[in-house]
């Protein structure tokens, strides 16, 4: 089986898109979300539906989640983002006709972990899987990777901090970039953030996603970068008053 695992597409219908059109010449099999579907950008009805469709499984992600709660711990930013996706979607299900098209109804679904064999898939991390961020810098932190460990039975997958790349159990972080973007699977734990769809800050404009190729004989993730229209959403983002502009200046620089 070949699996690609998207995370982080923020509302971002462009760069989802385009790599939804990369993931269809690769011969996946299983799509898998790690969340945060909105948030940020200016499209979360649009990326919900289309996720909603053609996911397998859909993991809840922190922005997926406060726009159905009271938030918390979101910048000013990213607050006034959550209640204008929350306005927007409360809109579309004003006009849906049954529980099925209602986007609220949909997003009660979402699993905040999914395993699979030796697979974790979260949005955060195995300790906390919608909040908990797991950082480059957190290796030096060995008490916090100790405690992440201990919770995996081999391969993790996550997202939340829109940085792809490999924390292997020898400590260290490896870029995505670092390993020519394919890591194998050896058999020894490891956690993987698979970047981010819509809002990459790994200093790299182009859309972020991995594959797992566990259908060959050396099994290994591959991460993937994909160019999109990032202007078109941009130019969206600034005709949203509710959306700072900073959302859409960052789409330029990857940060």
């Amino acid at each position: 089986m070949k699996r690609a695992v998207i995370s982080d597409i923020h509302a971002n219908l462009e760069a989802l898109q385009a790599v939804l059109e990369d993931i269809r010449t690769q011969g996946v099999t299983k799509i898998c979300c790690l969340g945060d579907i909105v948030g940020y950008g200016p499209d979360p009805c649009e990326c919900l539906d289309i996720v909603l469709d053609c996911a397998d499984i859909v993991i809840l992600g922190n922005h997926d989640q406060a726009v159905q709660f009271d938030p918390d711990g979101f910048n000013p930013v990213a607050l006034q983002a959550v209640y204008w996706t929350r306005e927007q979607m409360e809109k579309r299900d004003r006009l849906a006709r049954n529980t099925d098209q209602k986007l609220f109804d949909r997003l009660d679904q979402f699993q905040r972990l999914h395993r699979a064999g030796d697979y974790l898939f979260v949005h955060g991390s195995p300790r906390e899987p919608t909040n908990e961020y797991v950082f480059p810098e957190d290796v030096y932190n060995q008490r916090k990777m100790v405690a992440l460990f201990d919770r995996i039975e081999r391969y993790c997958f996550q997202g939340h901090t829109h940085i792809p790349g490999v924390f292997p159990d020898t400590g260290d972080f490896i870029a995505a970039h670092e390993c020519d973007h394919r890591y194998p699977l050896k058999g020894t734990k490891a956690m993987f953030n698979v970047g981010s769809v819509g809002q990459p800050r790994d200093n790299d404009s182009r859309a972020c996603y991995a594959i797992i190729h566990d259908d060959i004989d050396d099994p290994m993730v591959e991460f993937r970068r994909v160019p999109y229209p990032l202007e078109v959403t941009v130019k969206k983002i600034y005709a949203v008053s509710s959306l700072d502009n900073m959302l859409g200046d960052r789409l330029r620089s990857g940060r």
